[in-house]
C-alpha cells in the first residue's frame, strides 16, 4: 500500500464538553477520491479546518504528505487547493479579475487553465461578483480552486446551488483530477454524487467516524425482494454467510447479499417465486443505518 497522503490519528477537537470531532482516524491514499458524509454538525468541516491548520486539535494528530498540519501548516497549505462550503469572493471585481488574482497569488498558478474551466462551467466572467447569482459565484470559486496545481483538492459541497448539467461537469472535473494523479477529499450531502465519483467513503456522526467503506464493495451488494407461493428454502451452506435476511413475513422475503450473482440466482430458481425484484443496496441505505432518514 502507498504511504497515505492524508492521515489522522485519534484527531479530536473539543469546545468545553462538546466534541466537534472525536477520535477521528483515517488514511487517504494518493490518487484517491475520498468522500465525507454526514449531516450538518457531524464534524466534516471541523475535520477539514484541522487538516488545513485553521484550528488546533485538542488531541491527536493530522498529517498531509507527512507534514504536520499544526507545526507545518503553511507548507501543508501550499500542497492543498481548498473550496470552502461558502466561498467569499471580491464583490467589486469581475470574474476574470478574480481568477487572475488567484492565479497570481499561488506559485505555479495557471490563469489560462482557470479560464478554460470557467468556460466548461458555462460562466460569464465579464460580470462583477456582486452581481452574480449564488450559482455563478460557486462556479467561479470552483474554477479558481481546480485550476491550482495542487496535490490535494479539498472540496466542501462543491455542487451546491448548481443545476444538474453543471453538477455533472463538476463530477467529471473531479474524476479528471484523480486521473491526473491528484487526491480529492470530497464532502457532500448528495448521496448519488458521492456514490458516482468516490473510491471510499467515511460516514461521520456526532464527531465520530461510524462507518468506512470502499464503493467497489458497495456496488456488488444487492437487495432482493421476493414474494413466495410456497415454503421458503434456506440458502445452500456456501451462501449463508453472504446472505442476510432483513424481513420475512407472509411469503414476503427481503434479504441482502454480496455474493456473486450466478450462485444466488441458482438458489432463487429453486424457490416458489410469484414475484421478485433485485436492486443495488446503495449508499443511502448504508447512510440511513446511522442517520435514519436525515440524508
Amino acid at each position: 500500500m502507498p504511504e497515505p497522503l492524508v492521515q489522522t490519528v485519534e484527531l479530536t477537537k473539543r469546545y468545553g464538553p462538546l466534541a466537534a470531532l472525536d477520535g477521528c482516524s483515517l488514511a487517504v491514499s494518493p490518487g484517491e477520491i475520498f468522500g465525507l458524509l454526514g449531516p450538518n454538525g457531524a464534524g466534516k468541516t471541523t475535520l477539514i479546518r484541522l487538516l488545513l491548520g485553521f484550528l488546533r486539535p485538542t488531541s491527536g494528530s493530522a498529517k498531509i504528505a507527512n507534514l504536520d498540519c499544526v507545526q507545518q501548516s503553511v507548507a501543508v497549505r501550499r500542497l492543498v487547493s481548498y473550496l470552502p462550503a461558502e466561498a467569499q469572493l471580491f464583490g467589486n471585481l469581475q470574474g476574470r479579475e478574480v481568477l487572475q488574482f488567484f492565479a497570481r497569488l499561488r506559485p505555479g498558478g495557471d490563469f489560462s487553465k482557470s479560464l478554460k474551466l470557467a468556460e466548461r462551467l458555462e460562466l460569464d466572467l465579464r460580470r462583477r461578483v456582486a452581481f452574480m447569482s449564488t450559482g455563478m459565484r460557486q462556479k467561479l470559486a470552483l474554477a479558481a480552486t481546480m485550476a491550482a496545481e495542487a496535490q490535494l483538492y479539498i472540496l466542501d459541497e462543491p455542487t451546491a446551488n448548481l443545476d444538474p448539467t453543471v453538477r455533472s461537469t463538476v463530477l467529471a472535473l473531479t474524476q479528471e483530477a484523480r486521473t491526473a494523479g491528484r487526491t480529492v477529499l470530497f464532502s457532500s450531502h448528495v448521496m448519488s454524487e458521492v456514490e458516482e465519483v468516490c473510491d471510499r467513503v467515511a460516514i461521520l456522526r456526532a464527531g465520530k467516524i461510524v462507518h468506512a467503506q470502499t464503493l467497489a464493495e458497495l456496488r456488488i451488494q444487492h437487495r432482493i425482494m421476493a414474494q413466495l407461493t410456497g415454503p421458503f428454502v434456506e440458502a445452500p451452506a456456501e451462501l449463508r454467510s453472504q446472505i442476510a435476511i432483513k424481513h420475512r413475513e407472509n411469503g414476503a422475503v427481503t434479504f441482502e447479499t454480496a455474493a456473486a450473482p450466478p450462485p444466488v440466482l441458482g438458489w432463487l430458481a429453486t424457490l416458489p417465486l410469484a414475484d421478485m425484484r433485485i436492486e443495488p443496496v446503495g449508499l443511502r441505505s448504508v447512510y440511513d443505518r446511522f442517520h435514519g432518514g436525515s440524508a
